[in-house]
């Protein structure tokens, strides 16, 4: 029996005789013809695969002379004039026609395919056939005839094996034996070292084999090939493979807690019921029936209706009966979907629930499809009730839906919400106008005994208002605050009115009683407050506060807060918590429609300037006392009144509590074409926002860059681009950092923005640090130095020294640090700026450890702490803390490092800062790596390790993968 070897050097043997093929050039040509799996190749293939372009003339001849040994070697007892059958000449070529089974391709081939038939729940058997298949191969495809290295058959059959291999190293981790695969991915890896899609499979099968610091190593150097040979980073298969590496490693005792903290018990976002809810039996029943069927996955109710029919009644009334039923918490988001000007986004939305849930400032991701993942990541297991109030589209309520049953999810909406229902198994209710009899129920619990004494025309009022329930109540209020009025008498005013009322829904459209009694109500208002009503339309903001709406009238807050007072006793706005108010979208509607009516369009938009500007100058003002040296780097709104805190803590109180406000404002700024007001708000910000609110950072810069787009305005354009890629950098998004800041120093060289360079380069500075490159970084802080010192600004300068006096420390530039430090440190306390000074100091007192001049390390550290504690500056109390924790280490006094550390830790957790964090748990890591206490150490580094790869901070992650390699093979 003859067998034919091509998958590695040509062999063939017969009976178990090796035979002797002869030079390349016959072995090349019976590989081809073994490669063809019996099918003929032609004369001039066979010339073209061993000679190319330029044949020799002879190569017919040579051709015939190989097939002519090759015969006589196959066929030793053939008569020479016999047609050979082994290898017969078949048109003006030839074929080698051995049984199947004696060709090795031929064989893998077959395995292959049986495999990829397999049932994908027999594992087992798949991973036999093709370990059974690879088994055949000893080394590359026709190895030893190098002539055929670049032959399309030959480069096929080779993709073939790492396709068989890949399956194979995927059937194998799955059955629990990826030790077995690890050596032909380690070699398949080492010779593609640009195939991320491989090195990922060998990072997963690394993982499950336990070899995690291998993972870790193996993402490195392929993470480094691409930097080098392509300029690109890892991909989302290869990212996603060290991810889950980062998942596998023990991180519970040190690195998991605070990053994901449980919900607030019972935390309760429902607001109130409404008062003197009437009625709906029939949907509370129905709605009892359906949360007590049994259901397999999440329980999705639709309550769905036309404006005003008091779906939101409905299901907060049935949200705080059932609240006892869901222990872990009940949420609450109006989604406005059908507000023209300020509708909120599904990501926006993500935000305030996880925010709910205990999950604030960095903790949320940037990312909305990760945002989602969280939110639904953090209801797993929990029994939480979820209101979904105002939806308008399907895609606005999916992303919100969570992922596990145990939650409740009602949505109201004005549409039938189809989707849900067909895709989500969702329950749609359908709410109708309330009965006649309902309807005057509830104007007697309003109105009193007037409607007892007066039964008709309560009736025909209930009519009149459509028996819609808001319509019922705006009507109320009015009947209540006309008490010596018979209700026949307002009746008969209704009537005239909706005959002399101009309006757009004619005949019986219940939104032509709405807007009739609004109407009714409307004109009851003295002048100042129907002004100030129309005003409310104007406003993006979820809510309205005193000052929004004293900015919208050109009035003070005093006044304008005793409006509200008046107007939500007309039913006309909701007063909710912490002294801000509702307006239902309805409302919020018509008093746009009467803006528009009224007020000419100057006044309008008059009042939508000084709404801008007054946020604009107050967040400025509250900008001003939590960070007084940036002030020369904010647009100067001193021209416009702003509110005055009476302190940092109420500065910070008030940006947290309009931090929505600002965000749509911004929103609304670049929509309706005033970029100016979304670049300054974006500028005014910054540094707030910065503090751990990334993603709202990322919602108005990214307005604000699309605002400057269009608005085509280089000046505008530069800042906008210089803020977006300081936020990408504190994301760890390097790459794309270094393209909005290259293009924003170009932007403001072009503009004379010197300024907003100097800011530019100072960022890209860090990102060159950050990712390693620290002579390039420490030329980028040298040239913002010099930008600087040319315009004068002192402040400026000692910034500069700072940051470059950080990316000189490290071994070897020591020295040149502290000179860098110590210059920006004086020049700080010249200025008066005690953050700078206290800055300085902690950066300085961290070098001089380096040095080892710990005396200095220790006061100069421990003056900086002191300085930030008297600021209240949690997160320099927090950097401080951590190294003092390195000297204290140095020092031997494990004790005290480890206070400083598990401090420090807790306020950068607080704080929501992520290279803090990664920089104390490495720090905690060491020491308790030192003391012995292997496992802690090990879940410190692991901790680190997973938030340095997801901002991307070089330093600390190979600080980390150091941490964990030491204590993995201690372990």
């Amino acid at each position: 029996m003859l067998v034919v070897q091509v998958l590695g050097p040509v062999r063939a043997w017969r009976d178990g005789t090796a035979l002797a093929l002869g030079p390349a050039g016959r072995k090349a040509l019976f590989g081809l013809l073994a490669l063809a799996g019996g099918k003929p190749v032609t004369r001039a293939e066979l010339v073209d695969a061993l000679w190319g372009e330029r044949p020799p003339a002879s190569a017919t001849n040579v051709i015939h002379t190989h097939v002519k040994h090759l015969r006589q070697v196959l066929e030793p007892d053939r008569d020479a004039r016999a047609p050979s059958t082994l290898l017969p000449a078949v048109g003006d070529g030839y074929a080698l026609t051995v049984p199947p089974d004696g060709v090795d391709v031929v064989r893998f081939r077959s395995l292959a395919a049986r495999a990829a038939s397999v049932p994908r729940d027999d594992l087992r058997h798949a991973a036999d056939l093709l370990g059974e298949a690879l088994g055949l191969w000893h080394g590359r495809p026709l190895a030893d005839v190098p002539v055929l290295d670049a032959h399309p058959a030959v480069v096929t059959l080779a993709e073939e094996r790492r396709a068989a291999l890949a399956r194979h190293a995927e059937a194998m981790i799955a059955i629990g034996a990826p030790r077995d695969v690890l050596p032909a991915l380690v070699e398949d890896a080492a010779a593609h070292g640009l195939d991320e899609a491989m090195h990922a499979l060998l990072i997963r099968a690394y993982t499950a084999a336990g070899q995690r610091d291998q993972a870790f190593g193996t993402y490195t150097l392929v993470r480094r090939h691409l930097a080098e040979e392509l300029g690109v980073s890892p991909g989302p298969e290869l990212t996603a493979a060290y991810l889950d590496a980062l998942e596998e490693a023990p991180a519970d005792a040190v690195a998991a807690p605070a990053r994901s903290r449980p919900a607030p018990p019972g935390v309760n976002q429902l607001p109130g019921e409404v008062a003197g809810f009437t009625g709906r039996q029939a949907e509370l029943a129905e709605l009892g029936r359906v949360l007590r069927a049994e259901r397999t996955g999440v329980p999705i109710v639709v309550v769905c209706g036309t404006a005003g029919v008091g779906k939101t009644a409905l299901v907060l009334h049935c949200a705080h009966g059932i609240r006892a039923d869901f222990p872990d918490g009940q949420l609450y988001v109006d989604l406005r979907g059908y507000d023209p000007r300020s509708p909120v986004p599904a990501e926006d939305a993500l935000s305030r629930l996880l925010d709910g849930l205990g999950v604030t400032g960095a903790d949320v991701p940037v990312d909305p499809d990760q945002r989602a993942a969280r939110y639904r990541a953090e209801l797993a297991d929990r029994r939480v009730l979820v209101v979904l109030d105002n939806a308008s589209t399907v895609d606005q309520v999916r992303p919100l839906l969570p992922g596990t049953p145990g939650c409740l999810v009602l949505v109201t909406s004005r549409t039938s919400m189809a989707g849900l229902v067909a895709l989500h198994g969702a329950h749609r209710l359908d709410v109708d106008l309330l009965p006649a009899a309902d309807s005057t129920a509830l104007l007697h619990a309003l109105i009193g005994e007037r409607v007892r004494r007066e039964p008709a025309a309560a009736a025909e009022l209930a009519a009149q208002c459509g028996r819609l329930p808001l319509a019922l109540r705006v009507a109320a209020e009015l009947a209540v605050s006309r008490p010596d009025s018979a209700l026949a008498e307002l009746t008969g005013e209704l009537a005239d009115r909706r005959r002399r009322l101009h309006v757009l829904d004619t005949g019986d459209d219940v939104r032509a009683a709405v807007r009739t009694v609004f109407s009714w109500s409307y004109l009851q208002l003295p002048p100042q407050v129907a002004t100030a009503f129309r005003r409310l339309g104007l406003h993006a903001g979820p809510d309205v506060t005193p000052l929004a709406l004293a900015a919208l009238t050109g009035s003070d807050p005093d006044s304008a807060r005793r409006t509200l007072e008046v107007l939500a006793r007309n039913h006309l706005v909701q007063a909710v918590p912490a002294g801000r108010f509702a307006v239902h979208d309805l409302l919020r509607a018509y008093a746009e429609e009467l803006a528009r009516e009224h007020d000419p369009e100057p006044e309008r938009s008059a009042a939508t300037e000084r709404l801008l500007a007054c946020h604009l100058a107050t967040a400025s003002a509250a900008m001003d006392l939590l960070y007084p040296a940036d002030r020369p780097y904010r647009p100067d709104v001193s021209a416009t009144p702003a509110l005055a805190f009476p302190s940092a803590d109420a500065a910070r109180a008030w940006l947290d509590a309009e931090r929505s406000t600002l965000v749509a404002l911004c929103r609304f700024a670049e929509r309706d074409d005033r970029p100016g007001y979304a670049i300054d708000l974006a500028t005014t910000l910054f540094r707030y926002l910065e503090g751990g609110h990334y993603a709202d950072a990322s919602t108005v810069h990214e307005c604000a860059l699309r605002a400057a787009q269009r608005a085509g305005e280089d000046g505008m354009l530069a800042a906008a681009l210089t803020n977006l890629g300081a936020l990408r950098r504190l994301l760890g998004d390097y790459d794309q950092a270094a393209v909005h800041l290259h293009e924003a120093i170009d932007l403001h060289r072009r503009t004379g923005g010197h300024y907003g360079a100097a800011r530019a380069l100072s960022n890209l500075g860090i990102v060159a640090e950050r990712i390693g490159e620290h002579e390039e970084a420490a030329s980028l802080h040298q040239e913002a130095l010099a930008l600087h010192q040319r315009l004068g600004s002192r402040y400026g300068q000692a910034a500069a020294l700072l940051n470059l006096g950080n990316a000189c420390s490290r071994p070897g530039h020591f020295a040149d640090a502290a000179g860098y430090l110590e210059r920006a440190l004086e020049l700080f306390r010249g200025l008066g700026d005690v953050v700078g000074e206290a800055s300085a100091l902690s950066n300085l007192g961290d070098v001089c450890a380096n040095l080892r001049r710990y005396p200095d390390a220790v006061r100069h550290l421990s003056e900086a702490q002191e300085l930030f504690q008297r600021l209240d500056h949690s997160y320099g109390v927090a950097s401080t803390l951590g190294n003092l924790g390195n000297v204290h280490t140095r020092l031997g006094d494990w004790s005290q490092a480890h206070r400083c550390y598990t401090t420090a830790l807790e306020l950068f957790r607080d704080i929501g800062h992520r290279y803090g964090e990664a920089n104390v748990l490495n720090g905690l890591g060491e020491i308790l790596r030192t003391a012995g206490r292997h496992d802690e150490a090990r879940d410190a580094h692991a901790g680190a390790l997973r938030i340095a790869t997801e901002t991307g901070d070089q330093d600390e992650l190979d600080r980390a993968r150091a941490g964990l390699g030491a204590t993995l093979r201690h372990a």
